[in-house]
């Protein structure tokens, strides 16, 4: 339903807290989550820690292609919106400028491409790549005596990066642009509530939209956004959770320990989401983009320097190389497999996972860069949202990954045991080993352990205000009572989805099993929204005005030419005699051409009543809005000739032509026009055209 004219909500109240919710969506939003916690709780303690193995086996067998080819999908529409004519539409009215001035836009989507997931895997997934590659970059070949034939370490440390990076760049946030762009577009651009129903009105229509369907598209909003945080913060307890053993403040091992955390950090997080995000939430994250910057600047001058500058630009290759060799991968094994080509173990394990969680994430980020995008074009919104956080991504992990690599081939100090007589990558410690290797080790400990959990409060805060806006229908001011209800729902959904495995090693599984499920059915509502937003883009593409400027002569220097050739000499009274010529001959066929509706273009001397009414703004060219028209939409006037054409067989809106009552309509583009244009035809209906002084009456009278 669309969302209502916002009144005075109090807080506290119950009451008012029910009244105000969007019941159908809400109630079975909390219904799926706590069924999906009573499953998980169930599967883990009647199957073991396997089962969930199987479990993601089964569902990355079952959906990953889909979910490979989707997101090469995403890539290539958000090219095609930024770069077509589609990307000089603006999420506002034509002449609105930005909301945020261009730095500090960059910086906003810095602290929204930037989370614990990055401080996580900054230094542990190039690592694994590293030790652990996948056959299509592993296994380069046989020798003669059907040797294996491994990279080098430089190639090897090459691809590792490059896989990161792919896994972390365009894609990522192609996904969050079809989200993003289509919320800006439809709030800012068409005044429709700020929820993710009203991506798919296109193809459903209004009626639709605003009955059963909205509402499963928006449950499901609702509980993908949930899972995909839970991901994010069960990432983080257990890197705390391991930076405490680092610094010997507890024992990571301890299963209750993750209980401890998630609980007393989600109490700060409530405390933050109860501020406001104009204080608690605002302050945390601008505070903890400093911090952020500052820990990647030690590491970078603490580091080797040198080598992790020259890895930066080198990334940037091995991005692309990787991009085109990994775009429609989907089931890619370990390198050393068994040679069948069957497996596809390491797809599963990291591009398969990537991509639902980025698909459940959609809802929480999509709609944060919306509502910092007003003003922008899309061209503009489009180029800054994927190249800006793609480049710092590619920063960040040329510092902590290329270093972490460095350390590995030069002190092997990089790994851990694995209980089993091996090594391997530890996911939780990577970070603090990497800190091992450089002076003020126990410092930058701390600093790391401070970022991490400051990430986790605005993570936690961010989605409870995400889903709190969508379970009442897009409002975007709620009561801090239903916030809090969903910082809760949120810790518990973390609490119980980690305890779910027996092993506390294998909860990362459990947490992979909930984003990729959750996204299952997102994907299909972001399919159908890239689709609704292309034919969006394509009426509006077609029916905007282009602007163009016609001038009332050719070039001085070009009359000027014909004035002298015709002349024979260069200057004299013939010249411009023959200039004056000129310019009298092109007025009156501009007059023939155009007719005698428009004064200037029917050659208005200059300094007559137009440059009176212009205040000393008229000048000798005309701007018009030209607007293409399809042939077929064409027919000529049998007797007098005149070409016309019918806008209906033209063009058809792909939207509802009834308005809304609510904020997000009457500041939109659609609303205002829609205002601008009922005022102007009341006016023209029912006033009197008045004369300005030094003008002749019109032609056709005053009165319409």
């Amino acid at each position: 339903m669309a969302s209502q004219p916002e009144a005075q909500v109090r807080d506290w109240s119950l009451t008012d807290v029910w009244r105000g919710l969007n019941k159908p969506v809400f109630i079975p939003a909390v219904i799926i989550i706590v069924g999906g916690l009573i499953f998980a709780t169930w599967f883990g303690a009647e199957y073991g820690d396997e089962a969930f193995e199987t479990l993601n086996s089964t569902i990355v067998d079952g959906i990953g292609w889909w979910y490979v080819l989707l997101g090469a999908a995403f890539v290539l529409f958000t090219f095609w919106a930024g770069l077509s004519k589609a990307g000089n539409i603006r999420l506002g009215r034509d002449e609105e400028k930005p909301e945020f001035s261009l730095g500090s836009w960059f910086t906003m989507l810095f602290s929204a491409g930037m989370g614990i997931g990055l401080v996580f895997w900054g230094v542990a997934e190039p690592l694994w790549h590293f030790v652990a590659p996948p056959e299509v970059t592993g296994d380069i070949g046989f020798d003669e005596g059907g040797a294996l034939i491994s990279p080098t370490q430089s190639a090897a440390m090459g691809d590792a990066m490059g896989q990161t990076i792919f896994h972390w760049g365009l894609h990522a946030w192609a996904m969050y642009v079809v989200v993003g762009l289509g919320l800006a577009y439809m709030t800012y651009r068409r005044g429709r509530p700020l929820s993710v129903r009203w991506l798919l009105e296109p193809i459903f229509g209004r009626k639709l939209i605003e009955s059963w369907i909205g509402h499963v598209i928006d449950v499901v909003a609702i509980v993908g956004t949930v899972f995909g945080i839970v991901t994010s913060l069960g990432l983080g307890t257990q890197q705390i959770a391991g930076g405490l053993g680092f610094m010997d403040w507890a024992d990571p091992d301890n299963p209750a320990l993750l209980t401890v955390l998630v609980a007393v950090i989600m109490a700060i997080a409530t405390i933050s989401v109860v501020s406001g995000v104009n204080k608690g939430l605002k302050w945390l994250s601008n505070f903890n983009m400093v911090i952020a910057a500052l820990m990647a600047f030690f590491v970078l001058i603490a580091g080797p320097t040198l080598f992790l500058l020259q890895s930066f630009v080198g990334n940037v290759g091995e991005y692309l190389v990787a991009f085109p060799q990994l775009l429609f991968e989907s089931g890619a094994d370990y390198a050393g497999g068994d040679g069948e080509g069957l497996g596809n173990a390491w797809s599963a394990d990291w591009t398969i996972y990537y991509w639902g969680w980025w698909m459940s994430w959609a809802p929480f980020v999509g709609m944060f860069i919306a509502r910092i995008s007003r003003g922008r074009t899309i061209r503009e919104f489009v180029l800054g949202v994927l190249l800006a956080p793609t480049l710092i991504g590619i920063l960040w992990f040329s510092i902590f990954g290329s270093a972490g690599i460095w350390y590995q081939i030069t002190e092997g100090n990089m790994l851990v045991s694995d209980g089993e007589g091996g090594e391997t990558v530890g996911n939780d410690e990577s970070l603090f080993l990497l800190l091992e290797n450089l002076p003020l080790t126990e410092i930058m400990a701390v600093v790391a352990l401070m970022v991490i959990t400051i990430f986790f409060i605005t993570s936690g805060d961010s989605g409870s205000l995400v889903t709190d806006v969508l379970s009442y229908g897009g409002r975007t001011e709620t009561p801090k009572l239903s916030r809090v209800f969903w910082t809760v729902l949120i810790a518990v959904t973390a609490i119980v989805l980690l305890a779910a495995a027996q092993d506390p090693a294998a909860s990362l599984r459990v947490l992979q099993v909930a984003s990729i499920s959750a996204a299952a059915p997102l994907s299909v509502v972001y399919l159908l929204a890239m689709i609704a937003q292309i034919r969006l883009y394509i009426y509006e593409g077609r029916t905007a005005a282009r602007y163009v400027r016609v001038r009332r002569h050719a070039t001085k220097a070009a009359l000027v030419d014909v004035a002298r050739e015709e002349a024979g000499t260069e200057q004299g009274r013939e010249v411009e005699r023959n200039l004056l010529t000129l310019l009298g001959r092109q007025t009156r066929s501009l007059r023939g051409m155009f007719g005698g509706t428009s004064a200037t273009l029917a050659g208005l001397p200059s300094g007559a009543g137009v440059r009176k009414q212009a205040e000393g703004k008229a000048n000798d060219d005309l701007v018009i809005a030209v607007e293409d028209v399809p042939a077929y939409a064409t027919t000529v006037d049998t007797e007098s000739g005149v070409l016309n054409w019918n806008r209906e067989d033209g063009y058809r809106d792909p939207l509802s032509d009834v308005g809304f009552e609510t904020p997000e309509y009457a500041e939109s583009y659609e609303g205002w026009a829609h205002e601008a244009e009922e005022y102007f035809d009341e006016t023209v209906a029912t006033g009197t055209i008045p004369v300005l002084e030094g003008e002749n009456s019109p032609e056709e009278g005053t009165e319409k």
